[in-house]
């Protein structure tokens, strides 16, 4: 007799015993399932310009043969739900949900609802600079302002990580003053509004779609609250799989996933195989 859990070949298997029983209940019931992705390294290689990211060729595409198998489809990313949009093409995806900023965005059947910026953030904005000059910001350091938050990126400096750990704690100071969260990611350290993340907004979207089994794939620091989500998720009776889209500049996520990737080339490749296998008749 087949393992229930045992997955189809063309599908990867995760380690963990917790993954293989919730990618088991997404091929049970995949009219059900909630599939949720992030966009920079997952969908997106990382690129040292945000601006010029674009999702793997083959990510739309893929999206859109999951979209009309699967219960929910969505995007949950650090980015304005817009520009998500818009660099991977997902208008063309039907149905699909993009929550943008950690989840104060949605964008959904081309509407986009998003509530106004805290004031202080503003307030970071005027101070920032003042802040980076004070900390010795190395050459090469720059901010990137996402409307509703705002990244400091290290990644063209001479010495990236070095550049990084210099501008924390300045940066955290001055998220406190400012009543903003502190956001850590691949050489970059964003500030944005306080009471929202990606596990609370994966939760959310699982008991608003009625997800009987989740799968979240993440790649970055910022993806870690929505791994959290998924076990918390997996504590309450709803199976998942925390997916790592792996990459030499973040192991320790790749150290929490019930299943890692090759980057989002790796990615694209998932989402066709669970396509495949969910549409698949159901064994009698």
């Amino acid at each position: 007799m087949a393992d229930p859990q045992e997955t189809p070949s063309a599908l990867p298997s995760p380690r963990s015993a917790a993954g293989r029983a919730g990618l088991a209940a997404l091929l049970r019931a995949p009219g059900r399932a909630l599939i949720a992705l992030d966009f920079d390294g997952t969908l997106a290689p990382i690129v040292a310009d945000p601006a010029a990211a674009r999702a793997h060729p083959g990510a739309a595409a893929a999206l859109r043969r999951l979209a009309p198998l699967a219960g929910t489809l969505a995007v949950i990313t650090g980015r304005p739900a817009l520009s998500a949009v818009e660099y991977a093409g997902l208008e063309s995806v039907p149905g699909i949900i993009v929550l943008g900023h950690y989840g104060r965005q949605r964008w959904q059947a081309g509407e986009l609802t998003s509530p106004p910026a805290p004031p202080g953030l503003a307030d970071a904005r005027r101070q920032l600079p003042a802040v980076l000059a004070e900390a010795g910001a190395p050459e090469g350091t720059w901010t990137e302002d996402k409307g509703d938050a705002l990244a400091v990126h290290t990644r063209r400096a001479a010495d990236p990580a070095r550049a990084l750990e210099r501008l924390r704690g300045p940066l955290a100071a001055l998220a406190e003053r400012t009543d903003l969260a502190v956001e850590p990611g691949r050489l970059v350290i964003e500030l944005r509004p306080a009471g929202s993340d990606k596990g609370l907004a994966l939760k959310n979207l699982a008991s608003e779609r009625h997800a009987s089994a989740t799968l979240f794939c993440g790649d970055d620091l910022g993806d870690r609250p929505a791994f959290r989500a998924v076990a918390q998720l997996r504590a309450a009776g709803i199976p998942g799989v925390a997916v790592c889209a792996g990459s030499a500049e973040v192991s320790v996520l790749a150290d929490e996933a019930d299943l890692v990737v090759d980057g989002p080339a790796g990615v694209v490749a998932l989402l066709n195989s669970l396509a495949a296998a969910f549409a698949r008749p159901a064994p009698a």
